[in-house]
């Protein structure tokens, strides 16, 4: 596995993650023993770098990985926090409330001080208030985290955090079909030294290259219930493309994989081949696919023609949709 830099996080990362989003819930069911299984087949991929939340069912996720990072207490975990806010609005981001979701996820982890914190895709306001900042830095100093971060759904919000000196890392969607966080603010993090965690890597599952027009999805699965942005922001659903616009585009994808790799490879590659990308965190359902995105790190370096027909296909399919969402 290769190893990636990340100064502000002080240590390296493995360039490809794993998310672990769908060990707690909104993904299908997925069993206990399955989803120790899982971690196991990343850790022993190389991967190092392991993120979850506090609302992955509900404290589910993060006690999960607490209980494998005990056996393996060498691995990096980021969690989240934030949207266990109700109501979810700016007024409920306070240092109170910072403390109090630390310390729940502090219990679920089994650890005195938390790797990593990010704020967890908060109403935009927040990050445009000193006070979020401050209560951040106090929860460093109080021996609560180690380093803060955030997580966004806009690029906007990313530089605005990146004006702030203890900022330690971003998570972002970005992917072959979420390209503006490679313009406009992969560069200004990089050179920063901040952290550049690459979420929803396969647009959940379009880059798969295994859906089609009538694939079905389980009634407890986001990619069910938020496809329209019914539930939270629609972006964290097919990176906010059209379902249907995503698969044909996905065949295009697929076509110009190269022998000896699956589409997600190629895609979750081409990502982590991307300058400023610290590390790439694709979910996985089973210890088969933890293993195989992981493998993805390996992707020889791509062709020039081979990432220009991957630009026509954004250019000409994609870009009318996200790109001035997000």
């Amino acid at each position: 596995m290769h190893m990636n830099p990340a100064p502000r996080l002080g240590r390296d990362v493995s360039a490809i993650g794993l998310g672990c989003w769908q060990l707690g819930a909104d993904w299908g069911d997925v069993a206990d023993d399955t989803a120790t299984a899982i971690l196991d087949a990343a850790y022993d991929a190389g991967v190092t770098f392991f993120d979850t939340a506090d609302v992955y069912g509900d404290g589910r996720s993060e006690r999960t990985v607490g209980a494998f990072r005990a056996r393996h207490p060498e691995v990096f975990v980021a969690t989240k926090m934030g949207r266990r806010a109700n109501p979810h609005v700016p007024e409920a981001y306070t240092l109170d409330a910072f403390r109090a979701w630390t310390d729940r996820s502090r219990e679920n982890l089994g650890v005195d001080t938390l790797d990593l914190v990010q704020l967890h895709c908060p109403p935009t306001e927040v990050f445009a208030d000193p006070a979020t900042y401050e209560a951040l830095d106090t929860l460093v100093q109080e021996g609560r985290i180690a380093h803060w971060g955030v997580s966004v759904e806009r690029c906007d919000e990313a530089l605005e955090a990146l004006r702030h000196e203890g900022l330690a890392s971003i998570q972002i969607i970005v992917n072959l079909f979420r390209r503006k966080p490679l313009e406009e603010v992969i560069a200004t993090a990089a050179d920063s030294g901040v952290a550049i965690i690459a979420r929803v890597p396969l647009a959940s599952g379009l880059l798969s290259g295994r859906y089609d027009e009538n694939t079905q999805f389980a009634a407890n699965d986001h990619r069910t219930f938020n496809r329209h942005g019914e539930a939270f922001d629609v972006g964290e659903t097919f990176a906010g493309v059209p379902y249907e616009i995503g698969v044909a585009a996905a065949r295009e994808v697929a076509a110009l994989t190269p022998e000896g790799w699956s589409t997600a490879q190629f895609a979750l590659g081409w990502l982590a081949q991307q300058p400023g990308i610290t590390t790439v965190i694709p979910g996985a359902r089973t210890p088969e696919q933890a293993r195989a995105n992981a493998a993805a790190a390996d992707l020889p370096a791509l062709a020039s023609d081979v990432l220009g027909e991957l630009q026509g296909i954004y250019d000409r399919e994609i870009r009318e949709h996200v790109h001035g969402r997000w």
